[in-house]
C-alpha cells in the first residue's frame, strides 16, 4: 500500500530499520556492490524552494538505485499558475513512481500526498524537514554507536522545520532533547507535546548558560531561513549570544559531535572554528543526505510493492 513521508511521525515504527538499511546500503555501495533496488523507477522532484543538497542527493541516490530523477522547478510546472495541487498530484502519479516535494507550505505538502497515488517524500516544508533529521540521526548512529539515552541540544531558531523534526526524531529515537532559543522563537506546542509522548526528557529554554554542558550532540541551523530574509537584522539581534563557539563545544562531552544541515553562516549561528573542527561531522552529515534518502526511497517502495 502507498506510504508517504510527510512528518517524522510517519516513521515512528521503523526509524531504526530505515537508519540500519541506509547504513548497510552505504557500506555495500562503497565496497563496489550494486544497490539497484529501484531499477527503471522514476522519481519526480518538485522544487518550490531551491536547494543544492536536496537536488544532488536525490538525483545521485536514484542513479545509484538504478532509477532516474526528473527535476521540476516552479517554472517547469503549472502548479501555482492555474493547475490545482490535486490535478498535479494525479497527473504526476501516472508518470512517476515516487514524488519528492520541496514545498513552501505544509498544507500544500499534505494536499499533494492526499491526492497522489504514489509515495510522496517531504523534501522540506515550513513545518518539518524529515529527510534531514533522519540523515542527522543516521550520522549520530555512525559516530556514537547508539541513539537511545543520548542528550541532544539544539540552539537557535526553535520555531522552524528543523527544530520541529528534531523534537519528533529525538523522541522516536529515545534521545533526550533540549531546545535553547529566545522565547519568541520557541517551537510550536504540538511538536513539544508529541515528543513527550515517547517518554524522553524534553526541555524548552532560553537559558544559554550551561546549555551544552555534558551533552552528546550539539546542533544548530541558520537564523535566517528562506523566506525570512527581510527579518535578517532583527533576527541577528534577537539571537545574539546563541552562536555556537569553542567554549560551548568545550562544555560538552569530549566525544560530543556537532551537526549543521548547511548552508552555514559563520560568525552567526556557529563559528567556522567549530564547524570545521575535530568534533564537527557536518560533511559526513551532508554526504548522508544521499544515503538516508536512499534508505527512505527503498523503504517506501517496498511498502508500495511488497
Amino acid at each position: 500500500m502507498k506510504r508517504d513521508l510527510i512528518s517524522m511521525l510517519d516513521v515512528k515504527n521503523d526509524l531504526t530499520d530505515i537508519i540500519t538499511l541506509s547504513i548497510r546500503l552505504k557500506q555495500q555501495s562503497k565496497r563496489g556492490k550494486r544497490i539497484e533496488h529501484l531499477k527503471r523507477k522514476t522519481l519526480g522532484m518538485i522544487f518550490e524552494k531551491p536547494s543544492t543538497r536536496t537536488r544532488v542527493s536525490f538525483e545521485t541516490g536514484m542513479n545509484l538505485l538504478g532509477g532516474h530523477a526528473i527535476f521540476l522547478s516552479s517554472n517547469d510546472i503549472q502548479l501555482g499558475r492555474g493547475e490545482s495541487i490535486e490535478d498535479t498530484a494525479k497527473v504526476l502519479s501516472r508518470y512517476v513512481d515516487m514524488i519528492m516535494y520541496r514545498a513552501k507550505s505544509n498544507e500544500a505538502m499534505k494536499e499533494l500526498a492526499a491526492y497522489a497515488t504514489v509515495p510522496v517524500i517531504n523534501g522540506l516544508d515550513n513545518k518539518e524537514h524529515p529527510c534531514q533529521v533522519i540523515t542527522d540521526l543516521m550520522t549520530i548512529q555512525e559516530h556514537k554507536g547508539k541513539l537511545k539515552g543520548l542528550q541532544f541540544v539544539y540552539l537557535g531558531d526553535g520555531n522552524n522545520n528543523m527544530a520541529h523534526s528534531y523534537l519528533l526524531g529525538c523522541g522516536i529515537a529515545g534521545m533526550n532533547i533540549r531546545i535553547v532559543a529566545p522565547k519568541k522563537y520557541w517551537p510550536e506546542t504540538y511538536y513539544v507535546e508529541e515528543a513527550k509522548k515517547f517518554g524522553v526528557t524534553v526541555e524548552i529554554t532560553d537559558k544559554i548558560k550551561d546549555a551544552t554542558k555534558e551533552v552528546d550532540v550539539i546542533a544548530t541551523d541558520t537564523w535566517v531561513s528562506m523566506g525570512d530574509e527581510t527579518e535578517k537584522e532583527k533576527r541577528i539581534k534577537d539571537f545574539k549570544g546563541y552562536t555556537i563557539d569553542a567554549a560551548m563545544m568545550n562544555a560538552a562531552k569530549k566525544d560530543a559531535v556537532f551537526l549543521h544541515c548547511l548552508p552555514a553562516y559563520y560568525g552567526y549561528e556557529v563559528t567556522k572554528e567549530v564547524a570545521h573542527g575535530k568534533q564537527s561531522v557536518i560533511f559526513d552529515e551532508a554526504e548522508n543526505r544521499m544515503w538516508a534518502q536512499i534508505g527512505i526511497m527503498v523503504t517506501l517502495h517496498r511498502h508500495m510493492f511488497p
